[in-house]
């Protein structure tokens, strides 16, 4: 048996028929230049993002942190979508941080966002236990949150205001308020950037509060969408992040995209790159904010990781590319 095997192994390859090639001429995927290193202890920042290997997500990273950089340094909008958890896993400060730099232009929350972004400005915490207090049918009935929102709401928009703009200027000007720095509404008032609400009445807790408005909720919510829609008209050659947003910002962000794209003059707002970052794959962001918008695969990136990690690790390597672009880095 064991002299047949060695037969096996150095027959004629023409005799088996194989049909073979040099490893030189294939085409292949991973090359030495490639692949990561180690860090180093007590390195620079762009030390390790310089040591991750090229390859799929680390080379994406790399890429939507390039696209960000380029857009902002060409003076085009930088569009943030994004979900409440972005703000219940504490990365409000990274966010305004980037406002701050004039990176992010704009931002597009669903409902949910102000809860949260109100509840750490006013009291220094959020996110309830949800499975405890809906046994109890306590689930979101904070007074606080459920009053002076609904409040907030209706009286804004009585002022001509959108959602956004009109919970930013509430938590920034009343006086109760105390921790207004980790609002990212309130600075964006202040910064005089635009913010919008996207809102499916019945998903926040504060529809539940006989102070809740529908009128007021869902006109507010309505010129927040036209609002961003004209946002969109002017995204060519810039970027919109869609970050831990399953359902209602991909939404919104095709509707609005489509009513842009009817309704803007000359060119139909094709060349500009969609980011999707959630720590799991969903098919809305997929779907409507990468592959149907997209003018080519290249315009496209997907991130998917922890938001608390992903978030901060693109943004810090956001400021070393414009570090490196104004020849002050590595």
């Amino acid at each position: 048996m064991l002299e047949d095997n060695n037969k096996a192994m150095t027959a004629d390859p023409s005799i088996l028929g194989v049909k073979r090639y040099s490893l030189a001429d294939r085409k292949s995927k991973v090359a030495i230049e490639k692949i990561g290193r180690p860090y180093e202890r007590g390195g620079l920042f762009w030390e390790f993002l310089s040591s991750l290997p090229d390859i799929l997500a680390a080379a994406d990273l790399r890429r939507a942190a390039a696209r960000i950089s380029e857009a902002h340094k060409n003076g085009r909008p930088v569009i943030l979508g994004m979900g409440a958890h972005p703000i219940k896993v504490g990365i409000s400060p990274i966010i305004i941080d980037l406002m701050e730099r004039g990176i992010i232009t704009a931002l597009a929350t669903n409902g949910a966002s102000i809860v949260h972004d109100f509840e750490l400005a006013y009291a220094g915490f959020t996110s309830e236990d949800v499975a405890a207090e809906l046994c109890k049918g306590q689930f979101g009935m904070a007074e606080e949150t459920g009053v002076m929102l609904n409040t907030a709401i209706v009286k804004g928009v009585e002022k001509g205001l959108g959602l956004g703009k009109a919970i930013g200027s509430f938590i920034l000007h009343d006086k109760a308020i105390k921790n207004k720095e980790i609002s990212i509404f309130a600075r964006a008032c202040e910064l005089g950037l635009p913010v919008t609400v996207h809102v499916a009445v019945g998903t926040d807790i504060i529809h539940m509060h006989p102070e809740a408005d529908g009128r007021a909720i869902g006109e507010g919510s309505l010129r927040d969408f036209r609002l961003l829609a004209t946002l969109i008209r002017g995204l060519e050659g810039g970027v919109f992040i869609n970050l831990g947003s399953a359902v209602i910002i991909p939404e919104v962000f095709m509707k609005a995209l489509n009513l842009a794209r009817n309704t803007s003059p000359g060119d139909n707002i094709e060349r500009f790159t969609a980011i999707n970052m959630d720590f799991i794959s969903h098919y809305r962001a997929q779907v409507n904010v990468l592959k149907r918008p997209a003018h080519s695969s290249d315009s496209a990136i997907n991130l998917i990781g922890h938001h608390e990690i992903m978030f901060p690790l693109l943004a810090a390597a956001i400021k070393e590319t414009l570090k490196g672009q104004d020849g002050d880095g590595s």
